[in-house]
């Protein structure tokens, strides 16, 4: 086994540091890509139409205080000019009544929560994951159907 000890006075360190640093960065800000959903027009929209945006229903479906792990927040990240986050649906584990579920919830504000080809991908691994775990399924559903110019792929 080969140790090593960090000189964080080493150049090589610091270089090394800072690109870690940069690449951080731009996992945050495609997180906030992700979490944004359709854009502050379309949320102020949904809002106005008395719908409760999709993280704030699993806030409220999930036990108080009990975390939430969601899975995939990235997909669809280069495809489409970014404009479908998180695949359109938010999909992870969480503690409901005391049972740790499987929450699958259409994004209204992306696409009217309509499905694309990778929509369907994300939708059915996480209910494989659900399967393979012995995870009751909830099913959040606000869904304009299948997005028309990708209907022949979903």
């Amino acid at each position: 086994m080969t140790t090593t000890t960090p000189t964080p006075r080493d150049e090589s360190f610091t270089r090394k540091a800072q690109a870690y640093a940069a690449l951080i960065e731009q996992l945050r800000g495609r997180m906030r890509w992700a979490i944004a959903g359709g854009g502050e027009q379309l949320r102020q929209r949904h809002l106005a139409r008395g719908k409760t945006p999709v993280r704030e229903r699993i806030d409220l479906l999930l036990d108080p205080g009990s975390p939430f792990l969601e899975l995939s927040p990235l997909a669809c990240w280069g495809l489409y000019d970014n404009e479908v986050p998180a695949a359109g649906i938010v999909t992870g584990v969480g503690r409901v009544s005391g049972v740790h579920c499987m929450i699958i919830a259409n994004d209204a504000t992306v696409k009217g929560g309509s499905f694309f080809a990778e929509t369907v991908r994300k939708h059915v691994r996480a209910q494989e994951i659900a399967w393979e775990n012995r995870l009751p399924c909830l099913y959040l559903v606000d869904c304009g159907g299948a997005y028309l110019p990708e209907q022949d792929r979903v």
